[in-house]
């Protein structure tokens, strides 16, 4: 069947259509990869040590950044869909912004994280913060005891085996991946600040209109999936972490 066999409308129909299941099937790529990378994580929780990190403040920033602009976003596509182009420019460059200050959310809180001694590749007695308040170390999910700068099995009651020279030896496996984890989500999240730009421009220019907005269904859909996975990997975090 050639090209010639349709009409313009149902072209612009199939190629609407293609452009939504390919919008689809890289959520789902996505959402594989990062089942993948948290069930590993809990897999490393299982056995040996582990340190519980408090997450930084600046990540529910964030959170807060990433809620809202989804909110514009949404706004900037059923101004499209009733036909109103010139709001769909300024709801698409708040949440452009916002996700701007998501992103300064992110960098802030990793600075956070190794200043307290938490870095992609470090030890477990790195650690900087302030001993059950910043982090705690386990043991096969038990909380270990600080005292004199030493760490002690709560059922060392005469304090008589410090664990230090074991935990000398321990990578901060948690560290690692609460930084590959946030940092993998933020390279997604590049590619959504990225489609807002192109989206923008397109927008300056009244492309979208309630019969042509396939694009802007596409990017904001994308925009509203890395809200949904962000807030799952801060639950993640506080609950599982």
């Amino acid at each position: 069947m050639t090209q010639g066999t349709f009409t313009p409308e149902e072209l612009q129909e199939r190629a609407i259509r293609t452009r939504k299941m390919v919008t689809r099937l890289i959520i789902v790529a996505i959402v594989m990869f990062f089942a993948g990378l948290t069930s590993a994580y809990v897999v490393s929780m299982s056995g040996g040590y582990w340190v519980d990190i408090k997450v930084p403040p600046p990540f529910f920033i964030s959170t807060a950044a990433i809620v809202v602009s989804s909110l514009f976003a949404q706004l900037a596509l059923n101004a499209a869909a009733k036909g109103r182009t010139g709001a769909v420019a300024p709801y698409l460059a708040l949440t452009l912004v916002l996700g701007l200050v998501f992103t300064w959310g992110q960098f802030r809180g990793w600075r956070e994280l190794t200043e307290k001694g938490n870095f992609l590749i470090s030890k477990v007695l790195d650690n900087k913060g302030v001993y059950g308040e910043d982090y705690t170390v386990t043991y096969q999910g038990v909380a270990l005891i600080l005292e004199d700068g030493q760490f002690f099995h709560p059922e060392d009651v005469a304090r008589a085996k410090p664990l230090n020279a074991d935990l000398d030896e321990q990578r901060n496996t948690s560290s690692s991946y609460f930084f590959a984890l946030t940092g993998a989500h933020l390279a997604h999240l590049a590619f959504g600040l990225l489609s807002l730009l192109v989206m923008l421009a397109m927008a300056l220019r009244k492309r979208y209109t309630p019969g042509d907005h396939a694009g802007l269904w596409s990017g904001v859909v994308y925009w509203h999936f890395l809200g949904i996975l962000w807030v799952y990997l801060l639950l993640f975090l506080i609950f599982v972490h």
